[in-house]
């Protein structure tokens, strides 16, 4: 428990904090974030066995050709110690999942200080969105991953059965949530990037067919499984979500742009005053 003292940083009068301050910061914050992955890993041993049969869905919806055996969802088991580590897999994402709402909220806390108020609300917002969109990807990389393992095993010769271990379809399983959950968040990205003025629309909108283009490239890349199924499951979202994130970029660019004319001409007009009335007085003078 000496470890989490101090929790909250002593900083100066300027509020600022010192190099010794942010590093003690930052050990509590990790420190409390692991323990909070540590309580979840321990819920994923204790349940292991409805979330295993969660993620088996997939594999088990295939057709019966596929199938091990005919009246059950088996996968093989290939070495001593496989059970151990899928055990393991299974449960320390599990806890990274059901504690992800706390470790995010460490990080936000160490990194909140040192950011600007409207900066705070924006990454508030990204955070927010980003839970659904990652969610949205995982879903639906669940819903077509068996799509994509049947074709992958119809390619199999007449005769022959694939057995698949259990190791490699929770590699499989596991990849396929992970690339798909994080590819919803790349519009997301592009849209932060362009709300901090990194981005501007007109430089995307010179390059859409190009990046359109790599959005397939990098789902025919990304895919686990290689398969056309399961490419364009990725990609067919990956580009709607940029044209949404496109069109918001140009509203948000153009609202920008007209407030800094107004802000440009505020001050010209500011600047203008004093010479402006000096004239019309010495005008009136002559008069």
């Amino acid at each position: 428990m000496a470890l989490l003292k101090r929790s909250t940083p002593v900083t100066s009068e300027d509020g600022r904090m010192t190099l010794m301050e942010h590093l003690r910061e930052l050990r509590n914050r990790l420190i409390k974030a692991i323990l909070a992955v540590v309580a979840g890993t321990v819920l994923g041993f204790i349940y292991f066995e409805p979330i295993w049969n969660f993620l088996k869905q997939p594999y088990c919806r295939l057709p019966q050709a596929h199938q091990f055996n005919k009246d059950q969802c088996i996968l093989v088991v290939n070495g001593v110690f496989d059970s151990f580590f899928v055990n393991l897999k299974v449960a320390v994402m599990f806890g990274l999942v059901v504690s992800a709402v706390f470790w995010i909220y460490q990080l936000w806390a160490f990194v909140t200080p040192g950011l600007y108020q409207n900066e705070r609300r924006y990454t508030v917002a990204f955070l927010g969105l980003s839970v659904p969109l990652f969610t949205a990807g995982a879903a639906l990389a669940y819903v077509t991953m068996d799509k994509g393992l049947a074709l992958l095993l119809g390619f199999a010769p007449d005769g022959t059965l694939t057995l698949v271990s259990i190791n490699e379809y929770l590699g499989f399983a596991l990849a396929m949530l992970l690339i798909f959950g994080v590819s919803f968040l790349l519009p997301l990205l592009l849209v932060f990037l362009n709300v901090i003025g990194v981005v501007r629309y007109r430089m995307v909108a010179k390059h859409t067919r190009m990046v359109v283009f790599l959005m397939f490239v990098f789902a025919a890349v990304a895919t686990p499984s290689q398969d056309p199924i399961s490419m364009l499951a990725l990609a067919l979202p990956m580009v709607a979500l940029f044209f949404v994130a496109e069109g918001f970029m140009y509203f948000h660019d153009k609202r920008r742009d007209a407030a800094d004319a107004a802000h440009a001409r505020a001050i010209e007009e500011e600047l203008d005053g004093p010479s402006a009335t000096a004239d019309s007085a010495s005008v009136d003078a002559r008069d």
